[in-house]
């Protein structure tokens, strides 16, 4: 499909060419990037702090504001400390980077979002999900004691798959095992709240990492690594994090005095995405959860049929421009009931069809 260009940000609607439409991709998860009281409230918190904050963290005058953030996220995240970066991009690299000179083994998922994946290793491609898994459980029974980094995503965004890391306990049984998870698409939508995975996956016997952009479900300009006291301390530690610019300090303090806002909007995301997910369940070309507010849809044809309903969905070739075209429905905080309900029945026509 050719790309659209917008003037505008994106919202619940969007204009294309003169003609609205319904928007239903993107990662906005919780809509909170178009809520007018969130929006309000970041106004004054951007006169209050200006619109960067470009000095290191380490520097002799510091914000509290990145402290009590990072205090606050950890916390309500399940974690013992946070640090705070510029972008999930930037937290993947420090978390990758901390962990990798401490393995002797290092796994990593096939969906693996490029920023926990190590510059000298690439992920198991050619396997999915479940086989890779699998095969980390074969190997360990195979391999004497080891200390081994087991690498990947909380989710698939584009399968619209939730993983599973029961299985790690397992390993960490016989060996001393590391993981990182990729929390940029839980955040959000799926887990604890608001707050990812973490909780999830915690296990005394595993040293559990996960880093991720607050980008996404969560609206603010920032990425986030959570972990253990000495885990963060020793990211701290490093010319990564010293360094680097710091996240937004007005959109920090915002999230912090917004949380509430923040909870109904999940409470909302949630019971969408559980009434889509019933509406759909009989429709074998839509595929997805009532956990995660995005579902994979297989008829190519459909798109043109939902734009002549008023409706952009996503669709594009992924990972490369000659792959096949990779096309989902995304559910978010700004939708409104009624708005499901359309696509709905268009979904129903299309199937009859």
């Amino acid at each position: 499909m050719k790309p659209h260009y917008l003037d505008s940000g994106i919202g619940r609607m969007v204009q294309i060419e003169g003609k609205d439409y319904l928007y239903f991709s993107g990662t906005s998860y919780l809509g909170i990037a178009q809520d007018a009281d969130f929006l309000d409230n970041l106004a004054n918190n951007l006169f209050e702090f200006g619109a960067h904050h470009g000095q290191s963290r380490i520097g002799n005058v510091r914000l509290l504001v990145f402290d009590d953030f990072e205090e606050s996220f950890s916390l309500s995240a399940g974690a013992d400390a946070a640090a705070v970066f510029s972008s999930g991009y930037l937290a993947g690299i420090a978390a990758w980077k901390s962990l990798i000179p401490h393995s002797d083994e290092v796994w990593i998922a096939p969906d693996a979002h490029p920023a926990i994946v190590p510059d000298h290793l690439k992920p198991a491609t050619q396997l999915n999900f479940t086989q890779w898994k699998i095969q980390c459980l074969q190997q360990s029974e195979q391999l004497s004691p080891r200390r081994i980094l087991i690498i990947g995503n909380a989710l698939d965004p584009l399968a619209c798959e939730i993983h599973d890391y029961d299985w790690v306990r397992e390993i960490a049984k016989k060996h001393e095992v590391s993981q990182l998870v990729d929390d940029s698409h839980a955040f959000g939508t799926y887990g604890n709240s608001i707050y990812g995975s973490y909780q999830k996956w915690a296990n005394p016997d595993v040293n559990l990492v996960v880093s991720g952009s607050l980008g996404k479900g969560l609206g603010l300009p920032a990425g986030i690594i959570l972990g253990s006291e000495a885990q963060i301390g020793r990211i701290k530690g490093t010319p990564l994090f010293g360094g680097a610019s710091p996240g937004s300090p007005a959109f920090l303090r915002t999230f912090l005095e917004m949380e509430d806002r923040y909870l109904e909007k999940k409470r909302w995301l949630s019971e969408a995405s559980g009434f889509f997910a019933h509406e759909t369940a009989k429709i074998p070309q839509v595929k997805g959860s009532r956990n995660f507010p995005a579902f994979i849809y297989t008829e190519d044809e459909w798109v043109k049929e939902f734009e002549k309903a008023g409706i952009i969905t996503s669709s594009f070739s992924y990972p490369t421009p000659d792959s096949p075209n990779i096309n989902r429905i995304i559910i978010s905080g700004f939708h409104e009931m009624e708005d499901l309900m359309y696509l709905n029945d268009i979904i129903h026509n299309l199937a009859r069809s």
